[in-house]
């Protein structure tokens, strides 16, 4: 507990200059506003002065410190309790798959995902698609799921760090998303508190990511990666292509669909070969595999036997979802209308501004604009064509599925993805490389 006082202006002040802030004034401010002694507008203003001014190391490894101790820890037994995060994108679904083949493996994964954040959807919002699935544990049954099952999906609670909890929200409306150090500290604090042992990240870099360049995503990469290891945990990072959707589905429901044919070994090549690799790293680092090309093969053992699928099955059961929905998907809400958009010349898909995806998807109702916004989990969209395909005049690149009232909307979005999405080459062009590096 920090014992100081600090004025919150002062402390402001000192930021927005772009000084150095101490140990013990990060842990007062972060303290302070758990504690609602610091309201929301300032908690913004000092994420703001961050955002601008950034954060050193030290600083950095403070604010880590801060929010993991805002709350309570949990540690389990034994080493194989390992963790996955991704950095987040559009149409990331990898979650839904990776686990429950890293689970089958004989891994322990420990999922407190988070919700929507800026132009990306949230993993517990894409759950939540699932009528009945409870993501509101409490942490004796998260603890007990994850021994007993080997596998739980929740929700933030008020007790794992708190204080990111509080500030993952206001991010989300702030524009204070893309910070290396804010980053580091939101996705750390949650994962050194929920007991993992180890943890794979999965970073995206691209027009649909928060690090835009190759050279910010292995920054995050090694600050997360050092973090860790400051901890004394295991970790890997593998650098990822965001350039594009992931797979072909984007919308809670639609993800979901695709996820499951996914783990029944019909899913795209993309998102099969990302979501294996990210589990084979799981299952090499709980040491369930002394090598990653044995742990490879076992990740593809266990979609090719359907013993992944089950443990999604288990999954869903055990947090109060139907478990049919994984072969009935009338069971998940969906769209009514479909309107296309096809291709307006001949040529060669060569870029896509990925970043506009998530916000026409916020502008159907698949996302949020403020906190208290709800989210429509039938809309979405389908993607026909990726980088690189070969078009025709008049080929479908892109399905808005969309609601009755919402023609008008579907039609705007259809005129500017052909405007501000969609760029097309008279030349073919080069499929974007998906696994870019690793690091370790």
């Amino acid at each position: 507990m920090a014992k100081e006082s600090f004025e919150v202006y002062s402390l402001l002040d000192k930021k927005k200059k772009g000084e150095k802030l101490s140990e013990k004034e990060i842990k007062w401010f972060i303290q302070s506003y758990t504690e609602k002694r610091i309201e929301d507008y300032q908690m913004s203003a000092m994420l703001m002065a961050m955002f601008i001014q950034g954060m050193d190391v030290v600083e950095t490894a403070a604010l880590t410190d801060a929010m993991l101790e805002s709350g309570e820890h949990i540690k389990f037994p034994g080493k194989n309790v390992i963790d996955k995060h991704s950095t987040g994108g559009i149409g990331d679904k990898a979650s839904f798959i990776l686990a429950p083949i890293a689970a089958a493996a004989g891994v322990k994964v420990p999922m407190i995902a988070g919700r929507g954040l800026g132009h990306t959807g949230g993993t517990v919002d894409k759950i939540e698609a699932i009528k009945g699935f409870n993501t509101s544990l409490s942490l004796n049954e998260f603890q007990k799921k994850l021994m007993d099952d080997g596998l739980v999906l929740m929700g933030q609670t008020p007790e794992i760090a708190p204080a990111d909890r509080l500030i993952y929200a206001l991010r989300d409306v702030t524009a204070t998303i893309d910070s290396i150090p804010l980053i580091t500290a939101s996705i750390m604090s949650k994962k050194l508190a929920e007991g993992a042992n180890g943890i794979v990240l999965d970073i995206k870099t691209g027009t649909g990511a928060f690090m835009r360049t190759t050279k910010d995503a292995k920054a995050l990469g090694k600050s997360l990666i050092a973090t860790a290891k400051r901890f004394k945990k295991k970790a890997v990072a593998l650098i990822t292509d965001m350039n594009q959707p992931l797979g072909n589905s984007v919308g809670h429901s639609n993800e979901l669909i695709e996820s499951f044919e996914t783990l029944k070994g019909r899913g795209p090549k993309d998102l099969t070969d990302l979501s294996l690799a990210l589990a084979a790293h799981m299952i090499h680092l709980a040491g369930v595999e002394k090598t990653y090309e044995k742990s490879l093969k076992k990740a593809q053992l266990m979609v090719d036997s359907g013993k992944a699928l089950e443990e999604l099955k288990k999954l869903i059961r055990s947090q109060g979802g139907d478990p049919k929905v994984v072969d009935d998907y009338s069971l998940l809400p969906m769209a009514k209308e479909v309107t296309l958009v096809r291709a307006p010349k001949n040529g060669f898909i060569k870029m896509f501004q990925n970043e506009q995806i998530g916000l026409l998807l916020i502008r159907l109702g698949g996302g949020r604009k403020s906190k208290a916004d709800k989210i429509d989990h039938g809309v979405g969209f389908e993607f026909k064509k990726k980088i690189g395909d070969q078009v025709r005049k008049g080929d479908v690149i892109f399905e808005i599925h969309h609601n009755l009232d919402q023609k008008a909307i579907a039609e705007d979005i259809k005129s500017i993805f052909l405007k501000d999405v969609l760029t097309m080459s008279s030349t073919k062009i080069k499929t974007p490389k998906l696994i870019i590096d690793k690091l370790s």
